[in-house]
């Protein structure tokens, strides 16, 4: 059998990315305040988790990355179910900008540190607030630091998209005219030239057929200005790719392949920690020309897809494997498995399925 492939979970914390089997279970591991105003003073989070260790876990120690950072944290043991916290104190006194900040954290159950993040962007008060512009970078503002240009299809041409920027400052800043990407995204700034309180835009292109991949991509680019609170802008770039078909003729439209799932929703029923639980799928070609399956993935690293065709003759059928481990995940969980094929008429097809997760 061939591997269709693996796909990284979406989200939008570090622990939907990467939950494994610890002592501790945070509920998240990063948080960002997003703005934060200087004058206003410190501002705080709590980081709450819950002991899924067979016995009592007491919290040694929190070591903050630096001074304007005050830790607080469960003292007592924390019993095996019941929940504690970590909370994190930052000071924004005299720290214009971005900031990311880490509190490394200590238990007695294990040797390995969990390390909780938070970040922002601090503001000095001088900064002008725009409607809807709620995020900043340095004394650019905008709406958001990801900038999402929906679907993008897969074809040798790039496909541009526009994003609002307001110098926020009271000094111009420049576009330098450069910035760091992949080589399918171009990025272009106007005015180069941004006068205090002048609205501007941020120019995205993106080429599908460079990219040459399928379904929701992420990507970063570094832009480079003269702004002296924060110079070097980083910005997430995503996108979802599909094949880009033209029109058919009446003709071509009755001997174009067509894919068929025998099923487009599952129970996995319930799936202990330990053990992987797979399900098969089958994919029927009902057209009169090949159909080709060009990706299959999972929306999770737990969720691993095995297909026994790539190419599926007039009248034959193939079948998916879909296999899922819990990997430290608990609860019903649901999870999607996206196609990508060459039927022209229903290119992207998803087959859904539920799960219980045991402890």
């Amino acid at each position: 059998m061939r591997k269709a492939g693996l796909i990284i979970c979406l989200f939008f914390s570090l622990t939907s990315w990467a939950q494994v089997s610890r002592p501790l279970q945070f509920k998240e591991e990063s948080f960002d305040f997003g703005n934060v105003v200087e004058k206003d003073g410190p501002v705080t989070h709590v980081f709450e988790f819950t002991n899924t260790y067979n016995k009592p876990v007491k919290i040694l120690h929190v070591k903050p990355s630096c001074n304007c950072t005050a830790p607080d944290w469960s003292r007592e043991e924390i019993a095996p179910g019941k929940t504690g916290f970590v909370k994190a104190e930052f000071n924004p006194k005299g720290r214009p900008g971005f900031f990311t900040k880490t509190l490394t954290v200590t238990a007695d159950a294990e040797s390995n540190p969990f390390v909780l993040q938070i970040k922002g962007t601090v503001e000095t008060g001088h900064e002008k607030k725009i409607a809807g512009l709620k995020k900043s970078r340095g004394n650019w503002q905008v709406k958001s630091t990801s900038l999402n240009l929906g679907k993008v299809y897969i074809k040798n041409e790039y496909v541009v998209r526009e994003f609002q920027v307001v110098n926020s400052g009271k000094k111009v800043i420049n576009y330098l005219g450069s910035y760091d990407g992949p080589a399918y995204i171009r990025v272009n700034v106007e005015p180069r030239a941004l006068q205090p309180g002048e609205s501007g835009i941020i120019r995205i292109g993106y080429n599908g057929k460079l990219r040459n991949a399928y379904g929701l991509q992420s990507d970063n680019v570094v832009i480079y200005t003269d702004d002296e609170s924060v110079p070097a802008k980083s910005f997430d770039v995503f996108a979802t790719l599909e094949d880009f078909f033209s029109e058919l003729t009446p003709q071509e439209a009755a001997k174009a392949p067509r894919l068929l799932l025998n099923q487009t929703s599952m129970d996995f029923g319930r799936v202990s920690q330990d053990k992987s639980v797979t399900r098969e799928v089958t994919v029927s070609n009902l057209g009169q020309t090949p159909l080709e399956l060009r990706s299959v993935q999972g929306n999770c690293t737990c969720v691993v897809t095995e297909t026994d065709k790539q190419t599926i003759k007039a009248g034959q059928s193939a079948t998916i494997r879909i296999s899922f481990h819990p990997q430290g995940r608990k609860g019903t969980q649901q999870k999607a498995v996206t196609i990508y094929s060459n039927d022209p008429k229903d290119p992207v097809q998803r087959i859904i399925f539920t799960a219980y997760a045991e402890d």
